[in-house]
């Protein structure tokens, strides 16, 4: 400091010694900058240092505005500094600086000019504070309240006594109440009365003892149109002792809550007859067997078709078809007791739960409404109709929900079979049944041991260019007194047993040893294996699977399709989506089987992760002459599109098949137009007669293909 005038001022502070003067502006945590007439830096105090990084010996002789300009530093502001020191006027400012090491921090910046008046020769004398916090602070603050301002979430700010101190736009918005209408008053004033007492304590005692709540409530608007909003309050306290606010936000949420119902009802009812479908059939019959458990009664399954329906769609068209199933419907639920349930399973099949009493005269009031004359309002007149209605009683049948649908399912087949405008009881101790199934098990066990069982090979193509991707492996058995027998003679004798998964693993192994053999050969082609629920929810399954891939390298898992049925009811689903997820990991592919055939094709193909989506034959075959089952096959089409699933047809019989599909914008075919399935022994010479017909035709859509 010794270099530096210090001036002595005419005042008092005369008397107050110089060197204290120095002291103060060493010790002082502002920044101090003396400058001289041309602003160059002359002495820097300790704070400047310390708060810079820039050393006095570094920087005398220099200008500030070298050292401390950085790329946020607005150049507004330094020409305005450079003004005022050009013209010797004091000045203040806010300004952006950086340090040494790059950081920026806001200072004010005092500027004072001094010179002969003071005594001293002429320069600056410029203090610095750093106010990054205020700056940081003002910034917090403009944020928060532009979010206030333009939130989509309503947000009411109340005291502790749940007064409203303020409110957003987005809750007049909401609401239809302007801010000057509700300052000052509860929040309770858009109480719907929906909610309880109970209701609103619970929340107040969450809010207390958590300091939060979230959930979904009823209000109401000004117009006094009720909404659904979900609300999320905090409670906020300040530093002062007992001082608190509440901030609450919400969101309209009625649209979506609509939607949801809407989702729900076309998950869940039947969109011809407004009843309930399979699905929530199952869930009543779930509910209701465990009613009956309490209350130790007895209710009834009954399932329903209609006797010769088919022909009245035929010679009186779907429209009147559709009618005559919506009266039915009509006439079903309104015979039916409080409690009970009836629903449209599909077509012209209805299933039934009764949990009331006197059940026997339920059932000849079902056939009796059926049989009175339906008039469909259409000019043809009266249209009587009958119906066949199979029963089983739980608890005598205990059976879960969907095996006692199947149980009634199969006591209607059997009323059909008695001669139809009938009912039939099914009986769960049918001693026959049993032994013969247990005697077909032991067979199997045998054809088993003794290798008796086979795989055929049916090729798949694509359309575009029919190229042979790969083959389905379908099992035969070699029985030896009954000749070759296809999987409908044994396959449903497997279901549920303890057969089901050694005969799936067996079938695993020798379809992905055939597959590397064809590879070994110079074949790449894929394989799909058909997978049963109970050998896919198998404990074992991802670990034999995943253990026969390991000991098996040459295999190429991308080539292994695994196929599950989509008539089969997966009672775990998301266990089901887990596993077939593992497959995929492991590289292999998931194809959805016969869809469209059961009752949750869109719950599989949504929840399910999926490759490939199969359209069952029976759709296929009939789809050049019923325009219903046309329809059913385009929609599939259009589904996987929108799905990314690629879409195979089953059951493609003829040329006019496979021109329908590609139109459609099908991927894939296989059926007996292409081949019947085959021995392995058989492929490769299939194969070469297959390339050297097609490679010959003029046209790409397989017109030279056997069969075709």
């Amino acid at each position: 400091m010794s270099d530096i005038d210090i001036p002595e001022p005419e005042t008092p502070c005369s008397e107050i010694d110089p060197e204290l003067l120095s002291l103060v502006a060493s010790v002082t945590p502002n920044m101090v900058l003396i400058l001289d007439a041309e602003g160059i830096i002359q002495w820097a105090n300790p704070g400047f240092e310390e708060h810079t990084g820039y050393l006095l010996k570094d920087i005398s002789g220099t200008r500030p505005n070298d050292l401390l300009n950085g790329p946020a530093t607005d150049p507004d502001t330094r020409a305005r500094i450079t003004r005022k020191l050009c013209q010797g006027d004091p000045f203040e400012e806010d300004v952006l600086l950086y340090t040494r090491s790059g950081a920026p921090f806001w200072i004010h910046l005092n500027c004072i000019p001094v010179g002969a008046e003071q005594g001293v020769k002429p320069g600056f004398i410029a203090i610095m504070n750093n106010i990054s916090d205020h700056k940081q602070g003002e910034r917090g603050l403009r944020i928060a309240a532009s979010v206030f301002d333009r939130s989509h979430e309503a947000i009411i700010i109340s005291d502790h006594n749940n007064r409203i101190l303020d409110v957003n736009p987005a809750f007049s918005r909401i609401t239809g109440y302007s801010r000057l209408d509700v300052l000052g008053l509860n929040p309770s004033i858009l109480s719907s009365g929906r909610h309880s007492p109970d209701y609103y304590r619970s929340m107040w005692q969450s809010i207390q003892e958590n300091d939060h709540w979230r959930g979904e409530i009823w209000n109401r608007r000004k117009n006094g149109e009720e909404f659904v909003e979900l609300q999320s309050i905090s409670r906020v306290h300040l530093n002062e002792p007992g001082r608190y606010y509440h901030v609450a936000t919400f969101t309209d949420i009625t649209a979506l809550k609509n939607h949801a119902k809407e989702l729900d009802w076309a998950a869940n009812y039947d969109e011809l007859t407004g009843l309930p479908n399979r699905q929530r059939l199952e869930d009543r019959l779930a509910r209701a067997r465990t009613h009956a458990d309490q209350q130790q009664k007895t209710l009834s399954v009954c399932y329903l078709d209609l006797d010769g329906f088919k022909a009245i769609n035929d010679s009186f068209g779907q429209t009147v078809g559709n009618q005559i199933l919506r009266v039915l419907a009509r006439r079903l639920a309104q015979a039916l007791h409080s409690g009970d349930t009836a629903a449209r399973i599909g077509g012209d099949e209805f299933g039934l739960i009764l949990q009331s009493d006197n059940h026997d005269v339920i059932y000849k009031r079902i056939l009796s409404i059926i049989n009175e004359p339906v008039d469909p309002g259409t000019g043809t007149g009266p249209i009587t109709l009958t119906a066949s209605l199979g029963i089983t009683r739980y608890p005598a049948d205990n059976a879960d929900a969907e095996g006692l649908i199947r149980h009634a399912d199969q006591a209607m087949y059997s009323a059909k079979e008695k001669g139809r405008n009938l009912l039939h009881f099914f009986d769960p101790e049918l001693n026959e049944h049993r032994q013969q199934r247990r005697k077909q098990l032991t067979e199997i066990t045998r054809a088993l041991e003794n290798e008796e069982f086979e795989l055929y090979f049916q090729p798949q193509v694509r359309i575009a260019d029919c190229k042979v991707v790969g083959f389905e492996a379908l099992i035969r058995w070699k029985h030896p007194y009954k000749g070759l027998l296809h999987p409908a003679a044994f396959l449903p004798t497997l279901e549920d047993s303890h057969l089901e998964v050694p005969l799936g693993q067996w079938v695993l192994k020798k379809a992905i040893s055939q597959m590397n053999l064809w590879h070994q050969a110079g074949h790449d082609l894929s394989i799909s294996i058909n997978i049963s629920a109970r050998h896919l929810m198998d404990q074992s399954f991802t670990r034999y699977l995943e253990s026969y891939l390991h000991s098996h390298p040459g295999v190429k898992p991308g080539k292994i399709t695994l196929e599950v049925l989509e008539s089969t009811a997966l009672d775990d689903i998301r266990r089901a989506s887990n596993v077939l997820t593992r497959c995929q990991e492991l590289g292999l592919r998931v194809a959805l089987d016969d869809f469209g055939t059961g009752f949750a094709s869109l719950t599989y193909m949504r929840t399910l992760p999926v490759d490939l989506v199969k359209i069952d034959k029976s759709f296929v075959l009939n789809m050049l002459n019923d325009t219903s089952d046309r329809a059913i096959v385009e929609s599939v089409i259009f589904l996987g599109q929108r799905f990314s699933h690629p879409i195979l047809a089953e059951g493609v019989e003829t040329m006019a098949h496979a021109h329908a599909l590609r139109k459609l914008g099908c991927d894939y075919a296989q059926g007996y137009g292409i081949a019947r399935p085959m021995p392995a022994g058989e492929i490769q010479e299939w194969m070469q007669l297959w390339h050297k017909k097609n490679s010959a035709a003029e046209k790409p859509v397989c017109a030279s293909a056997p069969g075709w």
